[in-house]
C-alpha cells in the first residue's frame, strides 16, 4: 500500500457497532381512555396525534441529515403489552447492534422476554430491568417513517 492510500483508508471512519443504547425511542404509559388522552394532548399541547399516539422527529447528532423518531403512546389501562411488568409505563430505548446487546445481556443474567422480531421499521426485543420494569429495545430503521410521510410533532 502506498503512502497516499494509507492516509485515505485512515480517513474513512468505521461506524460504531458497540452494542448499546443510543437514545430514547418511545414513552408508553397506561391511560383509562387513550383516545381521550391523545385528543387532550393534541388540543392542549399541540401534539400531532396518530393511531399510536404522537411521533416526534429529531436530527441525529452524528448524521444531521438523518431524521430520527421517538414515539409517545398511551395504552389502555392494564394492557398486556407491558406484562410481566406491573408498572404503569414502559420505556423504549433506541439501540445499535441489537443482536450483540442481547448476547451481552443474556451473558450478564438479564431476563430476555422474547426473541428479536424484525419489521421494516426495525428490530425489537423486550427485557426486564433490575426494578421489574419491562423495557423495549429497538434498533430502528428511521427512513421507513420518513418515506411514509408520517406527520410528526416538531
Amino acid at each position: 500500500m502506498n503512502e497516499h492510500n494509507k492516509h485515505a483508508d485512515e480517513s474513512v471512519a468505521q461506524p460504531d457497532a458497540t452494542p448499546k443504547v443510543t437514545g430514547i425511542g418511545g414513552i408508553f404509559f397506561f391511560s383509562e381512555n387513550p383516545e381521550k388522552t391523545k385528543e387532550w394532548y393534541a388540543a392542549q399541547l399541540g401534539l400531532e396525534v396518530n393511531q399510536w399516539g404522537s411521533s416526534f422527529e429529531f436530527r441525529n447528532a452524528n448524521r444531521p441529515d438523518e431524521i430520527n423518531y421517538l414515539q409517545w403512546s398511551p395504552f389502555e389501562q392494564g394492557s398486556a403489552y407491558f406484562a410481566p411488568s406491573k408498572k404503569e409505563f414502559m420505556i423504549n430505548y433506541r439501540v445499535q447492534n441489537i443482536e450483540g446487546l442481547v448476547d451481552k445481556l443474556r451473558n450478564n443474567g438479564v431476563t430476555i422476554l422474547d426473541a428479536i422480531e424484525t419489521y421494516d421499521y426495525g428490530k425489537f426485543v423486550h427485557i426486564m430491568d433490575a426494578d421489574g420494569n419491562k423495557i423495549e429495545l429497538w434498533e430502528p430503521v428511521d427512513r421507513v417513517f420518513t418515506e411514509m410521510g408520517l406527520k410528526t410533532t416538531k
